[in-house]
């Protein structure tokens, strides 16, 4: 990564001895918050899959504070499988219990304030504690889930089963790998308008709006191919995915840092 503007334009910090270098922040769409950020953490081995959904179908589901945005006309739906590593409050070094554990989204894309970002209808994890210290603190919906992922020179296999109480059942079971050289996206293409986003949206229980800023160099996409055996993650949406094949893209890793939850809209 490169030295660069950094939390507070500064290129290198030093963290309770934990240094860390922020990747250069020229890309992004507004500037980094000028408050210190309080999670670090790495995406490994990520799948994105993404179809295009009619926009009727999923304004009911965002609240009516966040926009549904759409790219020619769709909305788009994500199921993202991945690995979780070193993940890690600020001045605090990764423990084994809590840092590295599988995690799977369901997404969809959303604005506020003119900030593009993510609004997740679910993240499941394998490890309980950071499930609900993610929904104690940032207010989005984790869950409890069953999860496995092998990788080999076939690719990554991954399982996952959600075994949360009181909730619907979702499943994801299939094998993923990339398929081409890393490529840099183009500007107001599809896969940069799906993937260059800085910032999710989430609410909690007094259906205040949130917005919660993140930082990362820009993703190290490669096209992907996968063999999907089972994926009933969009049921708990009530929505059968169209029968066209994924959009398909694999990243190897990407290191992420976060801030606090910033208010946006709260309810009269």
């Amino acid at each position: 990564m490169q030295s660069a503007i950094g939390v507070a334009s500064h290129g290198s910090a030093h963290y309770g001895g934990l240094a860390m270098d922020l990747p250069n922040a020229s890309h992004r769409p507004w500037p980094l918050p000028h408050r210190p950020w309080v999670m670090a953490m790495q995406w490994h081995d990520l799948l994105f899959m993404h179809w295009p959904v009619p926009p009727a179908v999923l304004r009911p589901l965002i609240p009516p504070a966040l926009a549904l945005e759409t790219f020619d006309g769709a909305a788009w739906l994500g199921v993202t499988p991945f690995r979780m590593a070193g993940t890690r409050p600020r001045l605090v070094p990764p423990l084994p219990w809590l840092s590295a554990f599988p995690e799977l989204n369901v997404r969809t894309y959303v604005t506020a304030e003119g900030k593009p970002g993510v609004w997740f209808f679910s993240l499941d994890a394998g490890n309980r504690l950071a499930v609900r210290g993610a929904r104690a603190l940032f207010h989005l919906p984790y869950y409890d889930a069953a999860m496995e992922v092998e990788s080999d020179d076939n690719g990554v296999w991954y399982t996952s089963t959600r075994t949360h109480r009181g909730t619907l059942g979702a499943t994801f079971t299939g094998r993923y790998r990339p398929c081409g050289p890393v490529a840099p996206t183009v500007v107001d293409s599809l896969e940069y308008w799906l993937t260059e986003r800085y910032c999710l949206y989430t609410t909690d229980r007094r259906c205040w709006v949130w917005r919660g800023n993140i930082h990362h160099a820009r993703w190290p996409l490669q096209p992907a191919e996968a063999d999907i055996v089972c994926n009933t993650m969009a049921k708990q949406l009530q929505l059968k995915l169209p029968p066209r094949a994924p959009l398909l893209h694999f990243a190897k890793r990407l290191d992420v840092v976060a801030w606090p939850l910033e208010a946006v809209d709260a309810p009269l």
